[in-house]
């Protein structure tokens, strides 16, 4: 597909463009999105519908010409990851930052071993709960959910529905129209 049929900040082909159906989620927590350079330009990452939806957030980016992420000041920060045991209650005090890999299942798993500012972070990892009927990609495990979701769970946890619930609705709305497009969504 042409770069001009598609949304240049969404990513999605114009016809189905997010951009006007974007919220905009005040949270207390910062959110930073360490995301992988091959995601960047994916329709599919949820990384960066997350990031537009949230002002109190930033995306570093990880690998290709730019190297290893250099990562702002992680003062307060917990990292979101599939490791430990679940988290099911706000930890105290609650999180100033979550951090959160944004990367296919194989390159977090790498990431999280490359970075190592991340391994003295202690670790937020988030309940399995239900999935939904429909995704952008496959997960490789119950329980392992895109960027977006994992962000909104997390937001859940530390800040409540109101962070939560917007952002889960964006990716309901986006697997939706990436469905429209004839895409084949799991």
């Amino acid at each position: 597909m042409a770069d001009s049929e598609r949304c240049p900040r969404c990513l999605l082909q114009r016809w189905v463009c997010l951009c006007a159906a974007i919220p905009a989620v005040a949270t207390r927590t910062r959110i930073v999105i360490v995301r992988h350079h091959l995601e960047r330009w994916r329709s599919s990452n949820t990384g960066r519908l997350a990031h537009l939806a949230l002002p109190n957030s930033e995306i570093v980016e990880h690998g290709g010409t730019g190297g290893v992420a250099v990562l702002p000041p992680l003062d307060g920060a917990w990292l979101v990851f599939p490791e430990g045991e679940p988290v099911t209650a706000a930890p105290v005090p609650p999180p100033r930052q979550l951090v959160v890999l944004d990367a296919s299942w194989s390159q977090a798993r790498r990431m999280f071993r490359k970075l190592a500012v991340l391994r003295g972070l202690p670790v937020l990892r988030l309940p399995d709960a239900p999935m939904p009927a429909a995704r952008l990609r496959d997960a490789p495990a119950p329980g392992r959910v895109s960027t977006i979701e994992a962000i909104a769970r997390a937001l859940r946890l530390v800040e409540g529905d109101a962070a939560a619930t917007p952002l889960e609705a964006l990716f309901a709305l986006a697997v939706e129209r990436a469905a429209a497009t004839g895409r084949r969504v799991r």
